[in-house]
């Protein structure tokens, strides 16, 4: 999701009615598979939620903040002549997205709200990223590493404030390679941070592009062993999609197909094996209609310059949010790339959310128990290495 939040300008943010699932959408384990009984936490309680097995902590990895001092900060830039969001969207658009950031200012920055939304929810751990508004490739560098340090202490201290509900994702100024690896080194290293975000582009070029030289940033990421979480912020050349919200309905999943099929197609993996890759809003459209990409692999020389194997077979690396709003794309999803490779997300706080991706699981009827576990809590726990377990509260 993006929205842009400034001090000149709050044109991109919205709401939408949080509610957590009951204990009939999303029934205690042994009711099918056997298992732990429910033994709901306090948290869970007030949500109305039944735990579905036992105490295992309930982990969404796709969560923004946004940091109104930092877009004090770049308000200079113009952000909104400059952030394809706002350049390809109508006025209805930009109209709405300003109603909308009035009435969810506080989800986004507010960390009480934040966590008695959490509570409501059931979810016991946000693993919180920077509002995607907040990636300022644009900057010089110089300002950019200011902006991307800024945003990173900050949510250093939520996750310090409240450690056994927060983890964090830094911001790194990728438009200068050097400069992005050394700070994502210093969150790492310094603030405890778990993963960086990343745009799906820079500027407009592909992340695979040489031009940028972003190996340098792929490598120190691969070996921190970090996960590398790609959010797109709307598409670049959106002429066609600024009616009717498209550049995020239709252009967001695009995004995010394009780069991650460059990625591919440009030996990014081949490269960096060990890259831990996350990709927002269920891997958009690649996990639905990827047997066109190993066909023309196949087919013509043209697309089969770098990548070393079939395309498809690089997709069972990534890693995949449940942001998939139907139940049924759901269970596609974990069927081709393995439950291991997703995790609860719910894009909290935008409009644009699952707003309620527990209950999401829970009607995937495909899903056995174990998947189950592994999709709420059991995959983030281990790549981001995060406690299994909720802590008591």
């Amino acid at each position: 999701m993006f929205f842009t939040c400034t001090a000149a300008s709050h044109e991109h943010c919205s709401h939408g009615t949080l509610y957590a699932p009951t204990e009939a959408e999303f029934p205690p384990a042994g009711s099918g598979h056997g298992g732990e009984s429910a033994q709901p936490s306090p948290a869970s309680s007030r949500a109305g939620v039944a735990s579905p097995r036992g105490q295992l902590a309930r982990i969404d990895i796709h969560c923004h903040y946004q940091n109104n001092d930092v877009a004090a900060m770049a308000a200079t830039l113009k952000p909104f002549e400059r952030e394809p969001s706002i350049v390809y969207a109508n006025q209805l658009t930009r109209e709405v997205n300003q109603k909308q950031m009035r009435d969810r200012a506080d989800k986004l920055s507010d960390i009480a709200t934040r966590l008695r939304d959490m509570d409501r929810m059931g979810i016991d751990v946000q693993v919180v990223s920077p509002s995607p508004s907040q990636y300022y490739y644009y900057a010089e560098p110089d300002f950019g590493l200011q902006l991307s340090r800024a945003t990173n202490d900050r949510i250093a201290e939520i996750v310090a404030g409240n450690p056994d509900r927060f983890a964090g994702m830094c911001t790194v100024p990728l438009q200068d390679p050097k400069m992005a690896a050394r700070e994502l080194d210093r969150c790492v290293r310094k603030l405890g941070m778990r993963g960086v975000e990343i745009c799906t582009n820079v500027n407009g070029v592909d992340l695979a592009d040489k031009r940028l030289g972003l190996d340098r940033f792929f490598a120190k990421a691969e070996e921190l062993g970090v996960v590398v979480f790609m959010h797109p912020m709307g598409f670049t050349h959106a002429d066609r999609m600024t009616d009717y919200y498209f550049n995020n309905i239709i252009g967001n999943p695009l995004e995010s197909t394009l780069a991650v099929s460059h990625l591919i197609f440009g030996g990014v993996l081949d490269r960096f094996p060990g890259l831990k890759f996350l990709v927002a809003h269920g891997g958009g459209y690649l996990a639905h209609y990827r047997a066109r990409m190993d066909h023309g692999w196949k087919a013509r020389p043209d697309a089969s310059t770098t990548a070393k194997k079939k395309p498809s077979s690089y997709l069972r690396k990534f890693y995949y949010d449940t942001i998939t709003f139907d139940p049924g794309m759901l269970e596609s999803l974990v069927s081709l790339y393995g439950a291991r490779q997703v995790m609860l997300g719910s894009d909290y706080p935008y409009d644009m959310a699952d707003d309620n991706p527990i209950r999401t699981i829970a009607s995937a009827k495909g899903l056995d128990d174990a998947q189950r576990d592994l999709i709420l809590g059991g995959n983030a726990a281990r790549l981001f290495g995060l406690p299994k377990r909720r802590a008591k509260r």
